[in-house]
């Protein structure tokens, strides 16, 4: 099966965003550490796995998802993102568009959507996915041969290792998620049900509905407390399906232009170039970018 490449592009961005120094600016005087730690990314990226099909997912929704309108506080945690990093996410988007990468945004849904909906479309046209982030929750949208690639660690897994990692399969992380919460997106669970209570949980009921079907059955399990969280299972059992719609991923968004496939398209050399110009880029970056967008590098002649 031909390898889908599906980038969780804010993850990169954030991280370039707080690690790269704070000494980069465009044309302009703003900063653009940002963006230089990305577009690093995404060049190592294409250097070492030359991907034939590839999405990159930017989150356009942080407070407009269809999330916020079911739960207000949903991800109410976070502070917003500064003027200095949405304007160096709007440059990222335009430098994967020049290197012919499919974008992936929505107002309405979450990158993570973005990706689960192309993972659902890619299947679909005989790919298998490379999830390239470090999140977990992403890690429910694996089967068969996917696998989720922890870039920065150089750590890959597939369905069968997420309960190493997470002490659920795959296919429970959304439920696992609703009841333990995730303190990440503000979510918080059932009361008094932690990662161990919840993982056993579901091994022994294999789901939420299961589990909140049986409910009376809790209390015959052997750990202690089991008869308290049966009860804290039946008092919040309306919140704890409530808080799976929010960890659940949604594979029905719209993919814009990449509903027709994701292959990768011819750079736009004239475009990349003058973003260059605009970001201030120094030779061996723009020398990186356009060999990964397949384009000849003339270095500027001096006047």
């Amino acid at each position: 099966m031909t390898p889908l490449y599906l980038v969780d592009a804010s993850l990169y961005v954030f991280r370039a965003w707080h690690s790269m120094p704070d000494e980069f600016r465009d044309t302009e005087g703003w900063p653009t550490n940002a963006v230089h730690g990305f577009a690093r990314f995404l060049a190592e990226l294409i250097e070492r796995e030359r991907p034939r099909h590839i999405a990159i997912a930017f989150d356009e929704a942080l407070d407009s998802c269809f999330r916020h309108r079911l739960y207000p506080a949903y991800k109410a945690n976070r502070a917003p993102a500064p003027d200095e990093l949405r304007r160096q996410f709007a440059h990222c988007k335009a430098l994967c568009r020049v290197l012919g990468l499919p974008v992936l945004a929505d107002h309405e849904y979450e990158a993570d959507d973005l990706i689960g909906s192309a993972v659902r479309a890619g299947r679909a046209r005989g790919h298998r996915a490379v999830i390239v982030s470090a999140d977990k929750d992403l890690s429910q949208l694996l089967q068969g041969e996917d696998a989720q690639w922890d870039f920065a660690k150089g750590v890959r897994w597939t369905a069968a290792g997420v309960k190493a990692r997470h002490g659920v399969d795959a296919h429970q992380l959304a439920d696992y998620l609703a009841l333990c919460g995730d303190a990440v997106d503000n979510i918080p669970g059932v009361p008094g049900i932690g990662c161990k209570t919840a993982a056993s949980l579901l091994h022994h009921f294999g789901s939420l509905d299961a589990l909140l079907e049986r409910s009376d059955e809790i209390r015959f399990l052997r750990f202690r407390g089991a008869a308290q969280a049966g009860a804290r299972v039946r008092q919040h059992a309306a919140d704890a399906l409530l808080y799976r719609q929010l960890t659940t991923i949604a594979c029905d968004a719209p993919l814009g232009p990449a509903e027709g496939g994701f292959a990768r398209s011819d750079g736009d050399g004239d475009a990349l170039r003058a973003l260059c110009d605009t970001l201030r880029f120094g030779p061996l970056t723009r020398r990186r970018l356009h060999a990964a967008a397949g384009l000849e590098y003339a270095p500027p002649v001096d006047v």
